[in-house]
């Protein structure tokens, strides 16, 4: 079942810890190279993916060059700027395969909210990127009027919180995509959730493994995939695990 579909996995972490690292609220993270990442991964279809900053590794741009190197163009990244960035660093990322940039709500790491709004009308313009927000939905409320101006936004592991999951779902209408990662992390009914957001946007769900799980309270596991498969017809299943991040991220696929 784990190779009956394509897989573009739409978030994962690289941790190679010969480039820098910064411990976060007391966390340091556990190595996780793409030598390790592939033999996790070899038993899936897998056509391509996301590597994700994480706020451990602040606006370093050194080990999501090199990962993006080892990985080839079929995988993209999501890297963290300071609203100080140059034009020519942008355009720099992109020619490398970075695709959006991250605002870290969550667990910090990442450019103040406040830019929010100005960086992704800015790298929109220069480059095409997209804006990845890993906040809890149920602080949505306040930042709802800003996310909907946004240029193009996704949100991370299904915005974790029942109690801001019916916002979620109104801004999955309005065309923002949806992150179904990080399993463990939310507090509601997995299946429920995958079913409403399919309903409400078929474009907006993106699957993603999130290894290696840091700080999640139970690792990636090979059933989060075969629940994806399970609750959804395969069309829709086909949509979720590659076709809508393709479309999304439009990495090199040959």
């Amino acid at each position: 079942m784990l190779s009956e579909y394509p897989l573009f996995d739409s978030h994962m972490h690289i941790i190679d810890k010969r480039f820098p690292l910064v411990s976060n609220n007391g966390y340091s993270p556990p190595e996780f190279d793409c030598k390790e990442y592939l033999k996790r991964m070899s038993s899936y279809q897998l056509c391509g993916g996301v590597i994700v900053s994480g706020s451990f590794q602040a606006f370093d741009q050194s080990y999501l060059t090199e990962a993006l190197k080892n990985l080839g163009s079929k995988f993209v990244g999501v890297t963290q700027l300071p609203a100080s960035v140059s034009d020519e660093e942008i355009l720099r990322l992109n020619i490398l395969g970075v695709r959006a940039i991250r605002f870290n709500l969550k667990r910090g790491g990442s450019e103040e909210v406040k830019h929010l709004s100005s960086m992704a009308a800015r790298v929109h313009e220069i480059a095409n990127w997209h804006v990845e927000l890993y906040v809890d939905s149920k602080e949505i409320k306040d930042l709802y009027s800003t996310i909907i101006g946004l240029p193009s936004v996704s949100i991370d592991h299904m915005g974790l919180s029942k109690s801001g999951f019916k916002l979620l779902t109104q801004l999955a209408e309005k065309g923002v995509r949806v992150k179904a990662t990080g399993f463990s992390r939310v507090d509601f009914k997995i299946t429920t959730a995958l079913k409403s957001l399919y309903l409400a946007n078929p474009k907006a769900l993106m699957f993603g493994s999130d290894l290696p799980s840091t700080r999640a309270p139970h690792p990636y596991s090979n059933d989060d995939f075969m629940l994806v498969a399970e609750t959804l017809d395969k069309g829709a299943a086909m949509k979720v695990f590659s076709e809508n991040a393709i479309e999304f991220y439009k990495p090199t696929i040959s």
